[in-house]
């Protein structure tokens, strides 16, 4: 297989450092994460070792991330530049640098894979080369009481976002997997999957009919309930119900 992402966390507060790694982690995208409590030990693995991003905090005692980053700059292959605040008020000094985004924490799943796919983009057309194609996920891994058992795609109804997990149901039950919506999304909109709403994903041939609800809204109806279609996306699912009649239909 091959490489994926190598990457640096760069935050002077470890309960932020530990979390930004385990995100990067979760990521298909990245084979290895790194942690530095401080720019300088930042900058000396940097001089030591290839990394093609980091993730640094911008507030840090001594050196800040934006000082980090001036000095990165000068490298002859620097690593891509996103950063990582509880502010806004250095948001253009960060765009100056050159850093490929801006993450407000709390930082989300999603909000870390954009950056990741930002990151992959700005490689050099031979490093883009090695990042990794994720596994289409035909199934999803679920913990359960030290046990993993595996969920397949094609058992799946919708699937509910539900802050840094999904829930994923089926007719045997409801499972939490730790993955984004975008993330499954990504995977599963071209297996037959549809986004209904932000943080729904629901399974086309699932879908028996859309609805009006009694207050003016939209949902799609589904063998294990309703769901909801926000007026944002619900074009798309009528346009995917619509070619998958289609599809069905031997006439065309």
């Amino acid at each position: 297989m091959s490489r994926g992402l190598r990457v640096l966390a760069v935050d002077d507060m470890p309960t932020a450092l530990d979390g930004i790694c385990r995100l990067l982690r979760e990521s298909p995208e990245v084979s290895h994460v790194s942690a530095a409590e401080d720019p300088l030990s930042a900058l000396n693995m940097i001089r030591a070792t290839r990394f093609d991003a980091v993730f640094v905090d911008i507030a840090m005692p001594g050196m800040s991330g934006i000082d980090l980053g001036g000095l990165l700059m000068k490298l002859t292959d620097p690593p891509v530049i996103v950063f990582v605040t509880a502010y806004d008020e250095h948001a253009a000094d960060a765009f100056e640098l050159g850093a490929i985004d801006y993450l407000r924490k709390p930082v989300s799943a999603d909000r870390v894979s954009a950056a990741l796919r930002r990151v992959i983009k700005m490689l050099p057309s031979t490093d883009r080369a090695l990042a990794p194609v994720p596994e289409s996920l035909t199934a999803l891994p679920v913990e359960s009481r030290g046990r993993t058992r595996y969920i397949k795609r094609r058992e799946v109804v919708f699937v509910e976002a539900s802050r840094d997990t999904v829930n994923v149901h089926t007719f045997s039950g409801i499972h939490p997997v730790r993955m984004s919506i975008s993330k499954l999304a990504e995977h599963w909109e071209e297996a037959g999957f549809v986004r209904t709403h932000r943080s729904y994903l629901v399974a086309v041939n699932a879908i028996t009919e859309l609805r009006s609800d009694p207050i003016g809204g939209l949902v799609a109806h589904t063998g294990l309930g309703e769901v909801p279609v926000s007026r944002r996306h619900a074009r798309s699912v009528r346009e995917r119900l619509f070619r998958a009649a289609r599809a069905e239909d031997p006439e065309h």
